[in-house]
């Protein structure tokens, strides 16, 4: 079939790959003039750096598949680590490999930071959530599901993981979709949690080889082409800005996705307008010699005077030296502040860290992004996968079990190409 994919970020090139796969002619229109969204690569004063820090896990099977595809072997471009988060004085959770279960277990109970209490409410807990099967009211926010922990475990463990996983503060998030996180990834088999830093840049991750298998395996790619209009023909088959297709996978952000849609699919097109959205902001510092103690460190936050919740050091990573990425999820108070409040605040938050060079980190480049996911909130109506006859959109806010991520877009997207065939 002649297949349209509209949208070239993660999810639009896992379909256009998969569709490919099938044996489909792909055309794929992408607004931008770079492949890859909101995962890309930016030159930055001779360095490649990323728009945001992504943190990929264990767990992410099909992303993983979807790179080896196109010519990418994980393992090189990156740093597989037990799951670790620790704060900068060293103390905070290691998981050790293993059965993830008993991994997170010896965990829990080796955590210096913890009173014995706070360590046996939070096993204790958990293990209620396994016997529930990892579900709840839908109702309820992650602050209410994790009420009765101490409160350093709230502080230290659940937040973190909240705002990293759904970009959503806990108080306001989905916890139904917080449990489906954490039983994927800490529960579902070993190595399932740990991390997966990213060592190259984004775009070497997947993008541009994503490019060059699609562009070797006979797929026209269209950079720089906003479509304009997407029009159903009486025969069943689609028009995009004039050219005929069979089908279409619709692989833009909400906003795209809900104009495109407004006169074929309305119910559909009002659902994803009322999509709300949480900014990402990465502040990148450096200075001569600037180190932290691991290659991901989390950090004490708040709306006032410390923004970021984790600290990425990408000479451990990457090979930029002295350069550390500060990640700032659920920004929107910052955002309000001003970008400039935000990275002064940040620097004298990365002021604090021991161990750093005796001159304050300067600023290398601020990265914002004000969509960068949809808020996970309790009980969110989003927008289903199938549009219309023929019509599907691949993105990471349709409906599904998952947050906004990586993993989320490229299943979701295998599986719009996949119902495309019935």
């Amino acid at each position: 079939m002649r297949v349209a994919v509209i949208g070239g970020g993660w999810a639009g090139l896992a379909a256009a790959v998969e569709a490919t796969q099938r044996g489909h002619a792909v055309t794929l229109f992408e607004m931008a003039a770079q492949l890859g969204g909101r995962a890309r690569s930016v030159a930055v004063d001779g360095r490649a750096l990323d728009n945001g820090q992504h943190i990929m896990i264990g767990a992410y099977t099909a992303t993983l598949a979807l790179m080896r595809t196109v010519g990418v072997d994980p393992a090189r471009v990156l740093e597989r680590l037990p799951l670790t988060l620790v704060g900068p004085d060293g103390i905070g959770l290691r998981l050790r490999p293993g059965p993830p279960t008993l991994a997170f277990a010896r965990a829990v109970m080796s955590h210096r930071g913890w009173t014995l209490g706070e360590r046996l409410g939070l096993l204790v807990t958990a293990t209620r959530w396994m016997l529930q099967g990892f579900r709840c009211d839908p109702a309820m926010s992650v602050a209410a599901l994790t009420a009765s922990l101490g409160t350093q475990v709230r502080e230290q463990l659940v937040e973190p993981l909240c705002v990293a996983a759904l970009n959503t503060p806990a108080r306001e998030a989905s916890a139904a979709v917080f449990l489906r996180v954490l039983k994927d990834a800490l529960f579902s088999g070993p190595g399932s949690a740990d991390l997966l830093l990213p060592r190259a840049g984004l775009s070497e991750l997947f993008p541009e080889p994503a490019a060059a298998w699609l562009a070797a395996h006979g797929a026209v790619l269209r950079l720089s082409n906003r479509v304009d209009r997407l029009e159903r023909d009486a025969d069943g088959t689609w028009t995009v800005d004039g050219v005929r297709f069979d089908r279409v996978v619709l692989a833009t952000t909400s906003v795209e996705a809900a104009r495109l849609t407004r006169e074929i699919a309305p119910d559909w097109s009002r659902l994803a307008a009322a999509l709300r959205f949480e900014p990402i902001v990465t502040v990148y510092l450096h200075g001569k010699g600037a180190r932290v103690s691991e290659p991901m460190i989390a950090l004490s936050s708040d709306d006032r005077r410390a923004p970021a919740q984790f600290v990425f050091d990408r000479g451990r990573l990457g090979g930029h030296d002295g350069v550390l990425a500060f990640v700032v999820s659920g920004a929107a108070p910052w955002v309000e502040q001003g970008i400039a409040a935000a990275v002064l605040a940040t620097q004298q938050q990365a002021a604090g860290l021991p161990n750093l060079a005796p001159e304050p980190l300067a600023e290398l480049r601020t990265f914002t992004e004000k969509r960068a996911t949809f808020r996970c909130t309790p009980g969110l109506q989003r927008p289903s996968a199938s549009i219309a006859p023929g019509l599907l959109a691949a993105a990471d806010y349709v409906a599904g079990p998952y947050p906004a991520t990586i993993e989320g877009a490229v299943r979701c997207a295998h599986e719009a190409i996949a119902a495309l065939e019935t």
